[in-house]
C-alpha cells in the first residue's frame, strides 16, 4: 500500500476507485464542473478519504488524468532525435487530450500558490520525466552521439516545456509535423549544449 498525505498506509482499491471515478466525471461533465462531492458520491467514499490523498480538486484530477499513467519504456531507436520523438509523441497524446487542456490552467494556477502541491509535483511527475531524459542522454553519450552529458532539466525544458507552451499558452494546433520538428529542434539544442559544455578547453579558448 502507498501512504496517504499524512503518512499512513492507504488502500489501493480506494485509490483506484477515486481516480477512475474522477476520469469518468471529467469525460461526462468536464473539469470546470467537476466537484469533490460528485467524486465521493459516485465512488462511494467519504470526502475525507479524498482529502487525505489530495490537497485539492486540481491535484486529484491531475493524478487521474496524467500522473497515474506510467511513462512508457524508452523506445531505444538508436538515435537521440528518434528517442526524443518517441517520447514527445506519447506526451503530445496525453497533454492534448480534452481533459488535460481543461485541467492544465487550473493546475498551473494552484501550483503558483500552493507550495506543498508544487513540491509534490516536482518530486513525482517532473522527477520521473527528467529521469527519462537522463537515460536518453546517457544512451546518446554512450553511442558517441553527444560530446558529454547535459542537464536533464534543460533537455526537459527544451522539449516538453516547448510542448506545454504550444498547447496551453500559445494554443497552437500541433500536428504530427510540428511534433517532429519539436523533437528535431530539441535534439539540435541538446547537441549544441553538449558541445558547448564539453569542448576541448584549448580549442574553446580564443586569443585576445
Amino acid at each position: 500500500m502507498r501512504k496517504q498525505r499524512g503518512g499512513r498506509p492507504r488502500d489501493s482499491r480506494v485509490d483506484h476507485k477515486i481516480l477512475q471515478t474522477t476520469r469518468e466525471l471529467i469525460d461526462e461533465v468536464g473539469y470546470p464542473a467537476l466537484t469533490v462531492d460528485q467524486v465521493a458520491t459516485r465512488a462511494g467514499v467519504g470526502k475525507a478519504a479524498i482529502y487525505r490523498r489530495y490537497a485539492s480538486k486540481a491535484e486529484m484530477a491531475f493524478a487521474a488524468t496524467m500522473y497515474e499513467q506510467q511513462l512508457p519504456p524508452l523506445a531505444g531507436t538508436g538515435s537521440l532525435e528518434g528517442d526524443l520523438l518517441a517520447l514527445v509523441r506519447t506526451f503530445h497524446v496525453r497533454m492534448a487530450a480534452p481533459a488535460a487542456r481543461q485541467l492544465a490552467p487550473a493546475l498551473f494556477s494552484e501550483l503558483a500558490v500552493n507550495p506543498e502541491l508544487e513540491s509534490r509535483f516536482q518530486d513525482t511527475f517532473l522527477a520521473a520525466e527528467q529521469a527519462a531524459f537522463a537515460e536518453i542522454i546517457e544512451q546518446a553519450v554512450a553511442r558517441g552521439e553527444l560530446a558529454g552529458t547535459v542537464d536533464p532539466a534543460m533537455a526537459h525544458l527544451l522539449l516538453l516545456g516547448s510542448l506545454a507552451s504550444a498547447l496551453y499558452i500559445l494554443n497552437l494546433p500541433l500536428d504530427g509535423a510540428m511534433v517532429t520538428d519539436l523533437a528535431a529542434a530539441a535534439a539540435a539544442g541538446i547537441t549544441a549544449l553538449a558541445d558547448r559544455h564539453h569542448s576541448d578547453p584549448g580549442e574553446a579558448a580564443e586569443p585576445r
